[in-house]
């Protein structure tokens, strides 16, 4: 078998194709000099949309082609075919195998099953990957399964009452689970784990274009269908899910994990993973006032969500609206960055197409806002965070929870600003009062009442309090860059609103090469919430990683 790539078709604007393995059979085979009949099979591996010469529009595939033994041999010595066309294996891995290296080390035998803080990606692919191995994992989360806690999140949106223990942020899934749900990363996979991530997914209920698409989403709408599909399985294996239960200390005895005071009591727990999630602030101090687990301050963002009609990206990077195109043009996206003249950099984050801004707060008097997206992707509006890098030498203090201190503030701010309500304005007005001009002057759209762009309620507010007044420039220094990449993007329509303050965790666990907490046997510090991670992906990986370092480590309890 063969992977032929840069097999490319012109996307008709007029409808989608109707025989696409039939086309691309034919194209694979003019590009090969062949003919179509000596393809015997051919496998779609990857999809993406190509439009760097708009109008001109391409599908972009990669593909496996099954042809006789011989002619294989002869194409793959073809010079002109090189870094186009490989060898690969007809056999692929099961990615459900066993993940278990042989180390040769002997391991502790548990005699508690492990305990999992935090539901979100990185302890649900965790607990997974343990529970597909025997050892029955016991996972602690303090929010609500997805239909309580979906209760509480649009009660939030409605009539402005927030549940501190099931919002956005916590809560079955994560605070992925209401997102545009991405399943990219840039961060290096040499171990494939991407794919095993993707099949999990698809095995749980999400559609199985995903395992081809070069930027798989799924939206939220499929994503809180997938997360149960997981805890399904968890369960089903032995492993356990307790809701309403938060962490608030972890007892350490002679250098090693005892056990845990929860909210419902106390749990022995002889080792045991934190994946509590980028939000989790009242557990990560609960950390330092102990004093036994190292915390370092890390850089993170914050900034605005900037919100756009769809149709003005759309034209800005196809030519043409997607809805014009009757399905064969997906909503488009974008990625922008800037690096300021003061060394900070200045960046489109969580994109949103078809998407809305969701009031993403978890605690009382803070506003902090995202973006989410259904599968459909067929909102009226885009939007995406534009944010500013910031460092620990922004922050007043040198202590590991300044940078928390700092979002709060951030957030407070937000929450005045607002008067409890997500505050939002123009672009241009939030750029003329950065620059001491008027604070607000422009009309903000007729239709953010009608849900279109906002989940939440919403107050037209002054942005430029919010932030610091050095962050405010760099913001406004990138938004005219990219008003100049994408026609519109500064322009009158254009929306902020605030504040975007959880792009990750402020704080960084320490771990060793080993996974465990410096200095504390059976402690494994693992995705956002320990710094480790930043999205879903990258949060299911280092779940992943986490768990086999954790078996190298230990073997089951006996009798699970």
């Amino acid at each position: 078998m063969v992977r032929l790539s840069q097999v490319k078709l012109a996307i008709d604007p007029a409808g989608k194709r109707q025989d696409l393995i039939r086309m691309l059979t034919e194209r694979s085979a003019g590009i090969l000099k062949i003919d179509p009949s000596d393809i015997r099979s051919l496998h779609i591996v990857r999809h993406a949309v190509d439009a760097r010469r708009k109008p001109e529009l391409y599908d972009v595939y990669t593909v496996d082609l099954k042809l006789s033994g011989e002619k294989e041999k002869k194409l793959l010595k073809v010079r002109a075919l090189s870094g186009r066309l490989s060898a690969v294996s007809g056999e692929s891995e099961d990615p459900a195998a066993r993940i278990i290296a042989d180390t040769g080390r002997e391991r502790i035998r548990l005699t508690e099953r492990p305990v999992i803080i935090g539901a979100g990606p990185a302890g649900l692919f965790c607990a997974l990957m343990l529970a597909r191995e025997g050892y029955g994992p016991v996972v602690l989360e303090r929010g609500d399964d997805t239909d309580a806690r979906d209760r509480a999140v649009r009660q939030f949106w409605t009539e402005g009452r927030l549940d501190p223990e099931s919002n956005i942020q916590f809560g079955l899934g994560g605070a992925g689970t209401y997102s545009d749900g991405k399943l990219t990363t840039g961060v290096r996979d040499p171990e494939g784990l991407q794919e095993m991530i993707l099949r999990c997914f698809v095995s749980a209920g999400a559609p199985e274009e995903i395992l081809i698409e070069a930027k798989p989403h799924i939206g939220t709408d499929v994503l809180k269908q997938a997360v149960q599909g997981i805890r399904r399985e968890i369960e089903s294996l032995g492993g356990e899910i307790r809701f309403r239960t938060r962490l608030e200390h972890i007892r350490i005895r002679d250098g090693r994990v005892s056990s845990l005071l929860t909210s419902d009591g106390e749990l022995p727990a002889q080792a045991m993973i934190l994946a509590i999630g980028h939000s989790a602030r009242d557990t990560i101090g609960n950390l330092a006032a102990d004093g036994q687990v190292q915390l370092l301050p890390k850089a993170f963002a914050v900034g605005f969500r900037a919100a756009h009609r769809q149709e003005v990206i759309d034209l800005a990077q196809y030519g043409i609206r997607s809805v014009d195109a009757k399905g064969a043009l997906p909503p488009a996206a974008y990625k922008l960055t800037f690096g300021g003249a003061d060394g900070r950099g200045v960046y489109s984050f969580c994109m949103c197409p078809g998407g809305r801004i969701v009031n993403a707060s978890s605690e009382e008097g803070m506003t902090a806002v995202n973006g989410m997206s259904e599968h459909a992707r067929d909102g009226a509006y885009a939007n995406s965070a534009i944010v500013i890098s910031v460092t620990p030498a922004d922050y007043e203090g040198t202590d590991p929870l300044a940078g928390v201190r700092f979002q709060r503030d951030l957030e407070r701010n937000a929450y005045c600003a607002g008067q409890g309500r997500i505050p939002v304005s123009t672009y241009r007005d939030y750029a003329e009062a950065v620059s001491g001009g008027l604070r607000i002057a422009g009309a903000l759209p007729a239709d953010l009442e009608e849900g279109s762009v906002f989940c939440g309620q919403i107050r037209q507010a002054d942005l430029s309090g919010i932030l610091p007044a050095a962050l405010n420039r760099g913001i406004v220094e990138a938004m005219g860059v990219f008003g100049r990449k994408i026609r519109g993007f500064d322009g009158a329509d254009a929306l902020f609103a605030g504040i975007e303050s959880r792009t990750s965790s402020p704080v960084r666990i320490t771990r060793g090469e080993d996974g465990q907490a410096i200095g504390i046997a059976g402690l494994y510090p693992c995705g956002e919430g320990a710094g480790y991670a930043g999205g879903i992906m990258s949060a299911a990986m280092d779940g992943i990683r986490t768990a086999r370092k954790f078996m190298t480590a230990y073997s089951p309890c006996e009798g699970l």
